[in-house]
């Protein structure tokens, strides 16, 4: 069988490692996308924070929220109003939470950590914006902000992967990893909701080759592949549709870190 290039290699330095059930939010639902495809939608759950209060009962200490409707450039009222929700009992709960979505000026950046998010997640405006991520950062603190990177075939995506940039994803890692940043989300278009497997291989190299702390995220359909984040030395793993169909219970994937 032959061995994917991220396992022939050293693996990088430790980090801490972090499982993030992810929650998309379209319409104040939690859904989920296959590939980012608005009319390919599966519904999971009316009431976000039911599904927050189940993660944490499994053991998450982090969700991964995104306001779909607001990457698409939609109205996002109703999931501002259901991440407030969520907000309002995660602190207590000991729960910390990283949202992204239609992030792309300074007051919606600041509403968001007001209400209490822990880390927001720029993706267009870190393409289209590079400004907004740098006054972010210097308003914020490096441990508030990451960068979404999503991408298909290599070259990155952006509003809610609908548009094409002319950039790969490694040129903007690099661009952003010079400027500072610290985490980044790397999420490959082509496997999200679709539960074939992270592309483990795109991912590590952008770790090795920017030094930055990268959370996978994109297609997970197994423990094998939240092991791989972990014994690659990646900082975390972003999980979606396999917990929601039970491909993966939660409690099992938390435990890997505990090895």
């Amino acid at each position: 069988m032959m061995t994917e290039d991220w396992a022939a290699s050293p693996p990088l330095a430790r980090r801490r490692w972090t499982v993030y059930p992810a929650m998309d939010l379209r319409r104040g639902r939690v859904v989920r996308l296959m590939q980012g495809d608005p009319n390919r939608e599966t519904q999971y759950e009316n009431d976000p924070l039911r599904v927050a209060r189940r993660w944490r009962d499994a053991g998450a200490s982090w969700l991964h929220v995104v306001n779909l409707d607001g990457a698409f450039g939609s109205s996002a009222a109703d999931n501002l109003a259901a991440l407030a929700r969520v907000l309002g009992w995660a602190p207590a709960a000991g729960t910390h939470v990283q949202f992204g979505g239609g992030l792309r000026d300074m007051a919606s950046v600041r509403r968001v950590l007001d209400l209490g998010v822990s880390r927001a997640v720029i993706g267009t405006a870190a393409v289209e914006d590079p400004a907004l991520v740098e006054a972010a950062l210097a308003a914020f603190g490096l441990e508030r902000i990451a960068v979404g990177i999503d991408a298909r075939d290599g070259r990155v995506r952006t509003h809610g992967w609908q548009q094409g940039a002319e950039i790969t994803a490694l040129e903007l890692a690099h661009r952003w990893a010079d400027s500072g940043v610290r985490w980044l989300i790397f999420t490959d278009v082509a496997r999200d909701g679709m539960s074939t497997g992270l592309n483990l291989d795109a991912t590590v190299n952008l770790a090795r080759e920017t030094g930055l702390n990268v959370i996978a995220s994109g297609g997970v359909a197994s423990l094998e592949d939240v092991s791989h984040t972990y014994r690659a030395g990646l900082s975390g793993v972003i999980i979606g549709r396999a917990l929601y169909e039970g491909q993966i219970a939660l409690a099992d994937a938390l435990q890997i870190g505990d090895v």
